[in-house]
């Protein structure tokens, strides 16, 4: 179901939180927020399917997306989660494209959609924008060239700990149990994102357990050691006492 517009004004203060508009000043800010539309979507609807016709740019400013591929034989792959004040589906928008991905909440969402025609006419206006837009592309493709390395190169224990570590410095919280990841994440969706099965994510969680690393229950992870996730990512000698998780 597509998202459903809302009357309620956005405020400037939204964009001026957001890594494609840094720099901008409040003046150019108000001629950009006007020209959005403001969508809200209920849990588990999409935002988009892949395949479709892409004529939308989003920026999400509240709730947790998820965007997921189809492969040619039928194995949906957890790409990307979208936090606050992050955008997604753009660049295909702009380009008049199909999107190559499906968005879907995750949570109650709500978020900035600008046209294709008008995100176009906006960079053109405004280059600060474009080199923004080439910033945070560039981040994204250094994101897929280290899940690529870990894929080809690291143990599935140490790929499930980087994940582990990217989804930390996307949605952390800190808590009295520890660091919770605060989103909605399942086993089957950490096994996708670190390209292993179900049963080796499940197995390897529940070391983790036992050896205190983690607490997981049903979509809810808190990492409670983090230095013990970092030294299992990058394959660090155990400290004293500390046990060889790298085997």
């Amino acid at each position: 179901m597509p998202p459903t517009g809302d009357t309620s004004p956005p405020s400037i203060q939204i964009l001026q939180n957001v890594a494609l508009f840094a720099g901008l000043h409040k003046e150019q800010l108000e001629i950009i927020l006007p020209r959005a539309q403001r969508h809200q979507i209920p849990a588990g609807d999409r935002f988009f399917l892949q395949g479709e016709h892409a004529t939308q740019f989003h920026l999400l400013i509240e709730g947790r997306v998820r965007i997921t591929q189809v492969t040619p034989d039928g194995q949906q792959v957890l790409l990307r989660l979208v936090g606050p004040n992050q955008i997604f589906g753009g660049v295909e928008a702009i380009r008049s494209g199909e999107y190559p991905a499906s968005a879907e909440a995750l949570v109650s969402c709500v978020a900035l959609v600008w046209s294709g025609e008008t995100i176009q006419d906006l960079l053109e206006r405004f280059p600060r924008i474009a080199r923004n837009m080439i910033l945070l592309m560039a981040d994204q493709v250094q994101i897929l060239q280290d899940r690529l390395r870990e894929l080809t190169t690291e143990r599935v224990e140490r790929r499930i700990a980087h994940t582990l570590l990217r989804l930390i410095r996307h949605a952390g919280r800190k808590t009295e149990e520890g660091i919770l990841l605060d989103l909605p994440l399942s086993r089957q969706d950490l096994a996708e994102m670190s390209g292993t099965t179900l049963y080796t994510v499940s197995r390897i969680l529940s070391r983790w357990e036992t050896d205190g690393i983690v607490k997981s229950e049903r979509q809810r992870v808190v990492v409670c050691i983090p230095h013990q996730l970092v030294t299992i990512a990058e394959d660090l000698p155990p400290g004293p006492g500390g046990d060889d998780h790298a085997n």
